[in-house]
């Protein structure tokens, strides 16, 4: 994606350290046995604080991101380094650059943040010995942990599309924005769509959020499964707020651009969170696997360490397929049109509108996307099977029925989340293609994360009682400060007839100053 006629250099020549080329063994060996001791090291303080429970701590937990981010902070430099001085081929390419700096900035943010994490802390630790474990909970821990690797991405993904903006090559003349048409609907028809848009897209952020909510606040529900829906839920908050709130905006203003930053920058969140949702729908499954195949060995195979291994590995899997798929659109040219016939800047509306030799990334959509896709969709497909020849082994109707309805339950979110995207991508085009992929990409952003919290939560028993207790605490909670309001008008009613009496009889005393309603 270039903008304006200017011409750049395809690749890059790394000059290295300032060294003699005689002392370039004895500084090859000295890096690379420091960066093997940096890589084992590390691995081996992540190694001894999964395996040993008395390290399933704060501080340890805080340390463990630590040593992986500095494993992948050497690892972004020191190889290509080392790589250079021993085979003197000192060039790097334009998509490989922009890859090394991004990766850096990420893990030298991680890096900022887990320090601060951890002095904070110590000083939990230290000064308010007495209350460490309620202040330092787990959610807290893995908000602050969570927190550090968003906002670090965000940081570098900053810096990588602004740089971007200097780094063209070629001579050729690209747009600076593209114009989103939108659904296909009549102008009168837009206020009613509107609506109905705007209803679902706050049905889905405020179910989605009355899940957290009921998961963090009850104890009960601090299980694997809820911790995971947790995190789909997040997921699915995201999803839809990438792209919703453009197609409301836009249709009610009726101003259709979108500017190339955030052109990109849509495309890249978008293709994020739904990698985050196939996974941790894989996951979920496996998790149920477990939960019904292997009941007494559950809570030993599914514990915190292997459940955060799950999300993390999800969250860091997602940011690469969606990093991978950003950087090789960089690549391409768009000359001419820039009109995108969708409501969202769509990876493949954007392939068609290119000018330049778009086959990498089509078969990296196909590879790559393909496996991304198939594999979680066979981990769900396979824990399914394994639990129905479970179940189909105990005479229990009634053990039988609960769980093909769980499944079946699950097995409709599978179908809308991996029934849309074929649609959209592989399946051949024909005259009404472009209204089916519109159907279909609302289906997959807006519809899917609206009935997630239906599908996952409201039918769920243990989610309606925590939703009981939840709505009598507010209730109890809302006729306490009702009462308290009400009396402080009621005083502060006798203290005002208390004031004018005392006026009227000249008395000096004066009503408390704590009342201002008089």
């Amino acid at each position: 994606m270039r903008r304006g006629n200017q011409s750049s250099v395809s690749e890059f020549i790394l000059l290295g350290l300032p060294i003699q080329p005689e002392q370039q063994g004895i500084f090859f060996t000295l890096f690379l046995a420091v960066y093997l001791t940096t890589v084992l090291g590390n691995l081996l303080i992540i190694l001894l604080i999964m395996l040993d429970s008395r390290l399933h701590t704060p501080m340890y937990f805080f340390l463990c991101h630590l040593a992986f981010s500095d494993i992948s902070l050497s690892s972004v430099t020191i190889p290509k380094m080392l790589n250079n001085m021993q085979t003197q081929h000192l060039s790097i390419p334009y998509e490989g650059c922009i890859s090394q700096m991004y990766f850096f900035l990420l893990f030298v943010a991680v890096d900022n943040f887990l320090f601060g994490v951890m002095a904070y802390d110590r000083y939990v630790a230290i000064c308010h010995p007495l209350h460490y474990m309620v202040i330092m909970r787990k959610e807290l821990c893995d908000l602050l942990v969570a927190g550090s690797w968003f906002l670090s991405c965000m940081s570098g993904l900053l810096h990588t599309l602004l740089l971007k903006r200097t780094m063209r090559r070629g001579n050729q003349s690209s747009v600076s924005e593209f114009i989103l048409l939108g659904l296909p609907i009549q102008p009168e028809q837009q206020g009613i769509f509107f609506t109905l848009f705007l209803v679902m897209y706050l049905t889905t952020v405020l179910g989605n959020l009355l899940i957290i909510l009921l998961i963090r606040l009850d104890s009960r529900l601090h299980t694997p499964m809820y911790f995971f829906l947790c995190h789909l839920a997040f997921s699915d908050i995201s999803l839809s707020s990438v792209t919703i709130p453009k197609m409301l905006s836009n249709m009610q203003t009726q101003h259709l651009a979108i500017p190339y930053e955030g052109c990109i920058s849509q495309m890249y969140f978008f293709l994020l969170f739904v990698a985050v949702d196939n996974f941790l729908l894989a996951v979920m499954a496996y998790d149920r696997y477990v939960a019904i195949c292997h009941p007494l060995h559950y809570m030993v195979i599914m514990r915190k360490e292997l459940c955060d291994l799950l999300v993390a590995g999800s969250w860091f899997l997602s940011c690469m397929a969606a990093l991978l798929h950003t950087l090789l659109l960089s690549r391409l040219s768009f000359c001419l049109d820039n009109t995108i016939p969708h409501f969202f800047c769509d990876l493949n509306e954007l392939l068609k509108l290119s000018s330049s030799d778009t086959s990498l990334n089509e078969l990296v959509i196909f590879t790559e996307g393909g496996v991304l896709t198939l594999l979680p969709l066979g981990t769900i497909l396979g824990s399914y099977i394994c639990i129905s020849f479970t179940v189909l082994k105990v005479p229990s109707m009634k053990k039988f029925c609960k769980v093909m309805s769980t499944c079946g339950s699950h097995l409709f979110l599978v179908f809308l989340y991996y029934g849309t995207p074929p649609i959209i991508y592989f399946f051949p085009s024909s005259n009404n293609s472009h209204v089916k992929d519109v159907i279909a990409s609302v289906i997959f952003t807006e519809v899917t994360p609206m009935l997630n919290p239906f599908i996952y939560s409201l039918r769920n028993k243990d989610m309606k009682l925590a939703l009981g207790i939840l709505y009598r605490r507010s209730t109890i909670i809302s006729r306490t400060l009702d009462g308290y309001f009400l009396m402080n008008i009621f005083i502060s009613e006798f203290f005002c007839i208390y004031r004018k009496v005392t006026k009227y009889y000249n008395i000096s005393h004066k009503p408390p100053s704590c009342f201002p309603f008089c």
